[in-house]
């Protein structure tokens, strides 16, 4: 959608009044704080990518495609009108900047592309959309593209598009960073966040995603926070960018005075999974919070010689960390219940020198510690709870006047600053090493 065409012509656009809708939660709890025309059916223009990425995003934990998956684009996907990323038909780009260019800059061709690579079809992605919309509650939306290009009765309302948002905020904040970038790449170039404006002019803004139809007029689900205090704030039918960012800044305002500073989160019940996988009957394996791992216990070696004492104490103790980083890795992170090989006692350190071949020539820097076993416990834990970009590293403790550094080795530069993203949002200090 053209949501910004005023920054490249210089002056502003302003659309024939569509219908005003707004709406105002409190994020925590849900409770509605403002509410005008909630209910009323309107055009959702670009807001539809919210649950096209939403999708996205669950395809991905349920193992039906990974970010690193190349898709290969349509003579459709590539005919879409602007916004666009300039994709061309035959081409095959990774998921994850397909990702990247609906969120940020909201380019259509990379949303078709999406629902083509997941469900074979825009059509059969649709009716996934609408699925999913039912089973979050979103009773007054019809989706019938990918984009939300104006299509007879593709429409929504400012309470279901409300509800949406409140959705990707809780259930998938490991790729909730992704609306707040001022830019990113998309794999053949940069692109610019359509929402940049209000991000960079009010406090606490982080997100979430605008739309522009002429029929629906500008729109746009913002969420900010302060403090312990987040508001979602929805507006349909602006008359322009600038008119639509003031009133949505004025109702995210009025959600900060109307908000108690102290309140139960309530988060909202994630939908039933019902992509591919689990409507072919298939078994799903769902990542879910695990509060306790057993390990199987260690068979006993009858051939080998007993074990000297030290090394038997050495190794229960090394062994104890594995679990205890394990259960603490799981119980932060959402992760499938993994049971660790058993322990062998310690053996000399080997050092393995690490192929950069494949541009695999960065690292990450998780800390500097004050002892090597307390930089390969560091290692230990973040490899536990970071699985899914750290795997394959190598990690490594390098010793300097300092102390001793814990570095994962071997990533690409992509795979780098991802992973230093996510541990970021989880509070862990990360850092990319460049090569060389």
């Amino acid at each position: 959608m053209i949501t910004f065409l005023w920054l490249a012509l210089g002056v502003p656009v302003i659309v024939s009044a569509a219908p005003y809708a707004a709406m105002v939660v409190d994020a925590r709890s849900g409770e509605v704080l403002h509410s005008r025309n909630a209910d009323t059916r309107l055009h959702p223009a670009s807001l539809t990518k919210m649950m096209t990425l939403y999708i996205a995003f669950e395809a991905v934990k349920n193992g039906e495609i990974s970010l690193d998956t190349k898709v290969r684009i349509s003579k459709k996907a590539a005919a879409e009108p602007p916004s666009k990323l300039g994709l061309v038909a035959g081409q095959r780009i990774a998921l994850r900047y397909l990702i990247r260019a609906a969120a940020v800059k909201s380019a259509n061709d990379a949303a078709t592309a999406i629902a083509e690579a997941l469900e074979g079809s825009e059509a059969a992605f649709a009716r996934r959309m609408n699925r999913t919309a039912k089973a979050m509650g979103m009773t007054n939306t019809t989706f019938k593209n990918a984009n939300g290009l104006t299509e007879g009765g593709h429409l929504s309302t400012a309470r279901d598009m409300t509800t949406l948002g409140r959705h990707l905020l809780y259930d998938y904040p490991q790729y909730y960073n992704l609306f707040s970038r001022r830019s990113t790449s998309a794999g053949i170039k940069s692109v610019n966040n359509t929402n940049r404006r209000l991000l960079d002019a009010y406090n606490g803004a982080d997100g979430i995603k605008t739309g522009y139809t002429r029929a629906a007029g500008f729109n746009l689900v913002a969420s900010a926070e302060r403090g312990n205090e987040r508001i979602i704030a929805t507006v349909f039918g602006g008359r322009s960018s600038a008119s639509r960012n003031a009133k949505v800044a004025e109702l995210l305002d009025l959600g900060f005075r109307r908000a108690p500073t102290r309140v139960a989160t309530r988060k909202p019940s994630p939908p039933d999974y019902n992509g591919t996988q689990a409507r072919k009957g298939k078994t799903v394996r769902v990542a879910t919070a695990v509060k306790r791992s057993l390990r199987p216990r260690l068979r006993p070696d009858t051939t080998a010689p007993e074990s000297p004492p030290v090394v038997v104490a050495a190794a229960k103790v090394i062994e104890h960390d594995i679990q205890s980083a394990l259960l603490e890795a799981q119980q932060t992170v959402g992760a499938e219940i993994i049971s660790p090989e058993p322990v062998a006692p310690p053996q000399p350190t080997v050092v393995t020198r690490l192929s950069t071949s494949g541009g695999r020539q960065w690292g990450i820097n998780v800390g500097r510690y004050p002892s090597r076993y307390a930089a390969e416990k560091m290692l230990l834990k973040t490899a536990l709870a970071e699985m899914t970009t750290l795997d394959g590293s190598l990690r490594k403790v390098v010793k300097n006047s300092r102390g001793y550094e814990a570095n994962f080795m071997g990533l690409t530069e992509d795979t780098a600053a991802m992973a230093c993203r996510r541990l970021q949002a989880r509070k862990i200090t990360c850092y990319t090493i460049g090569p060389g």
